[in-house]
């Protein structure tokens, strides 16, 4: 099979299957998806986390020589910076587009004289989400591409670490578009489009970065930083949101899960190519 073939193949897991395995949470009741839910975030964390820190780090560092490793723990702490930096130019434009939760007292205060400003504000808000979520695949596409042209088992586990982290964020997406004003069929419809943007950066990635290749290990490390911000900044925090322990060691035990996961598919597609 042709690593070009591969590449699609495996965005398409990481983008269409992701939105499509989403929308089957739509079907169930609120209380079911609700509590469904944050087990598919603990999860995502440990592929996440390990995905980040067992494969694309340590491949991104073999690539290199010696005296450029400070250049490329650069590139990784730079991207969870910027990635830091874009996630609050988008907070900032829900801001003043009205949707931010941030101005939730003013929101209250103001609804009963307001009311179809805020309906204009979640209309901008579905637009905004499909657009960013467009840019957001495009470039998932475009890190999964760079795993498959380093090695394919990497690339193999980096596709399923981000259809993981896909899945809850895509649930998220429905509900914003769906209180948007949008349809099911039509937040389904413009969700996949969106998600097909993912192989659209793979595809593009490989007839690109497959003449640079001196530029792959830090597109690996950026896809670490992307996947550790994630993780960290965007997943774990939900989870502090309930503290008991039976919760707590649910947690846990699903993270841990993720990470035996990814590591023991990783072992395992090495030991196929062996």
């Amino acid at each position: 099979m042709s690593l070009l073939l591969l590449i699609v193949i495996f965005t398409a897991v990481g983008g269409v299957l992701s939105v499509m395995a989403a929308a089957v949470f739509l079907l169930l009741p609120d209380r079911r998806r609700n509590a469904v839910l944050p087990h598919g975030i603990s999860f995502a964390i440990g592929a996440l986390l390990a995905v980040a820190f067992w494969g694309l780090i340590p491949e991104a560092f073999t690539q290199v020589k010696p005296e450029q490793f400070q250049t490329l723990s650069g590139t990784i702490l730079a991207g969870i910076l910027g990635f830091f930096v874009l996630e609050k130019l988008l907070i900032w434009r829900h801001c003043h587009s009205g949707s931010c939760e941030a101005h939730g007292d003013e929101d209250d205060h103001d609804h009963d004289h307001g009311h179809s400003h805020s309906h204009g504000s979640a209309k901008s808000a579905g637009t905004l989400i499909i657009l960013g979520d467009s840019i957001h695949n495009f470039v998932d596409g475009v890190l999964i591409a760079a795993a498959f042209l380093t090695d394919v088992q990497l690339g193999i586990v980096t596709s399923l670490a981000v259809a993981a982290h896909e899945i809850p964020q895509e649930v998220g997406d429905f509900a914003i578009l769906l209180h948007s004003g949008y349809s099911k069929s039509k937040a389904l419809f413009y969700n996949v489009l969106a998600s097909l943007t993912t192989v659209l950066g793979g595809t593009l990635a490989y007839f690109g970065l497959e003449d640079l290749h001196n530029s792959l290990p830090y597109f690996l490390a950026l896809a670490a930083s992307s996947f550790i911000y994630i993780a960290v900044a965007d997943l774990i925090p939900s989870l502090h949101k309930k503290t008991d322990m039976k919760t707590s060691l649910q947690q846990i035990a699903l993270i841990a899960l993720g990470v035996l996961l990814i590591c023991s598919l990783h072992g395992i597609a090495h030991s196929m190519e062996v």
